[in-house]
């Protein structure tokens, strides 16, 4: 619609454009056709002055011979001077057409030949008996003279009804196509009327509808953040509850075993070991799961976080486990960066702990942490021309392939059973969820038996981000990568 609109007005224009140089042009081409009008007068007329002059000529060398008074020859004389200047006008004039110029010459030529009987009539007396061919032969070439010009001035006539014809002719086909440009435009203009006014129409719908649905959504929200904090406190309560219960059945499992283990045979210790690590298990997933509700659920402010600060700290924590494993620490230049520094503690204790799980046997494990600044166009997802640090964990371990790299980063997804390694499947979809809260990019790189190289990328400052936090349904969403 939009396009149409846009398609009509331009047509407008184009059309109101076109009918202004039409009008242009037309008028330009009506003075040029009044000019050759006007130019037509203008030979007629030297075409009269030229033949009085010549007149002037004849009469008053015709009064000097019949009456010997020299008063007549001062019209004789005045004609002389004045015929060449009106000659080399008339000439001027006559240079626009072949057929003129050819009649001009001829002209010039029987002025001449008008002009030399002329002259040779004045030095003869009345009384001499030449004087009557010489009269006749003045009368021949004066009639001669008439009749070219009077040829000359209908030929301009003649040109004169042309250009006439054709300028009204021309103005009249201007008339018509100016007409038929103002209806045209009028068309156009009110088409585009019509689809503007539908156009208007349609959107003012659509903001009404859209109004609708913001009250709708505003509705939603509220309802959903009633649902959030009624959630919130079931976690709470759930998790509270909920360990306790966990806490008294490990008690008095630990109580049993050392009070009759003695009296247990084997398969009884075997029960009492199991009832103590599936409540052990039970509490520590109720504890990873009340941490992966609380992730962006609760908004908290960003701050400047040391990594390194952080890195250290946890892998103070792990010291124990580290060195019992006799593993190969290799920790790089960290920078700083705005994020929360309770969610960057569960993203790299979860990174540091998967490294630390999931080794090889008879190979000494290896966890390297290395960081590098990176432009945002590197990685889908991100704002390009922005800073970003990124981060890899790497270490050398069992590995995995690479077609599962969008089941790991899920809530409950394992790629190994219970048994072969402890854990819950929650600890890397807190990873995922920390940072797509915090406007970043996580993926892994991995090939079995050969170790996983796990790549965050954070942005340096969190002022660069111009969209919204990422909504339960983004934090759980992962592109293949």
């Amino acid at each position: 619609m939009s396009r149409r609109i846009t398609l009509g007005f331009i047509t407008a224009m184009v059309l109101i454009a076109s009918g202004f140089a039409i009008s242009f042009y037309s008028y330009s081409q009506y003075s040029n056709d009044m000019q050759r009008v006007r130019h037509t007068y203008e030979v007629v007329g030297a075409l009269q002055n030229t033949l009085s002059l010549v007149k002037d000529v004849e009469t008053g060398s015709r009064g000097y011979v019949i009456t010997n008074d020299t008063t007549y020859l001062e019209p004789y004389r005045t004609g002389l001077r004045q015929l060449p200047k009106q000659l080399s006008q008339l000439r001027e004039l006559n240079n626009e057409t072949k057929v003129q110029q050819a009649n001009q010459v001829q002209l010039e030529k029987l002025i001449d030949a008008k002009l030399a009987v002329t002259k040779a009539r004045i030095g003869i007396r009345l009384a001499d008996k030449k004087n009557f061919a010489v009269n006749k032969e003045s009368k021949h070439q004066m009639d001669l003279l008439r009749r070219h010009v009077a040829m000359m001035v209908n030929m301009e006539q003649t040109l004169m009804d042309i250009r006439n014809r054709q300028a009204e002719r021309s103005f009249r086909n201007t008339l018509l196509i100016i007409f038929a440009l103002s209806l045209l435009t009028f068309l156009v203009l009110v088409i585009s009327y019509r689809l503007l006014e539908q156009e208007l129409l349609r959107r003012q719908e659509n903001e009404d509808q859209l109004r609708d649905y913001e009250v709708k959504l505003k509705s939603q929200i509220r309802q959903l953040e009633a649902s959030n904090e009624e959630l919130e406190r079931f976690a709470f309560v759930a998790s509270h509850d909920l360990q306790e219960p966990l806490r008294k059945i490990q008690s008095f499992a630990n109580l049993i075993t050392d009070r009759y283990g003695n009296l247990f045979d084997g398969d009884s210790m075997l029960f009492m070991g199991k009832i103590s690590n599936s409540a052990e298990r039970m509490s520590k997933l109720i504890k990873d799961l009340l941490n992966f509700s609380r992730i962006s659920n609760h908004q908290e402010r960003f701050r400047t976080v040391q990594l390194s600060e952080i890195v250290q700290r946890i892998l103070d924590d792990q010291e124990l486990r580290i060195k019992g494993l006799n593993v190969r620490v290799e920790v790089g230049s960290l920078p700083a960066v705005e994020a929360v520094s309770s969610q960057m503690d569960h993203l790299f204790n979860n990174l540091i702990s998967n490294a630390l799980k999931f080794i090889r046997p008879d190979i000494r494990p290896l966890l390297r942490i290395q960081a590098r600044p990176v432009n945002g166009g590197t990685y889908a997802g991100l704002i390009p021309d922005q800073r970003y640090v990124e981060i890899t964990v790497e270490d050398n371990g069992i590995g995995f392939e690479e077609k599962y790299l969008e089941h790991i980063f899920k809530v409950f997804q394992r790629l190994h059973g219970k048994s072969a390694f402890e854990g819950t499947g929650i600890g890397l979809a807190i990873c995922k969820r920390v940072v797509v809260y915090h406007h970043g990019y996580i993926t892994a790189h991995s090939q079995p038996n050969e170790g996983t190289t796990f790549v965050v990328v954070l942005p340096e400052s969190q002022s660069l981000q111009n969209y919204d936090r990422p909504t339960s349904a983004e934090a759980y969403s992962y592109p293949a990568g």
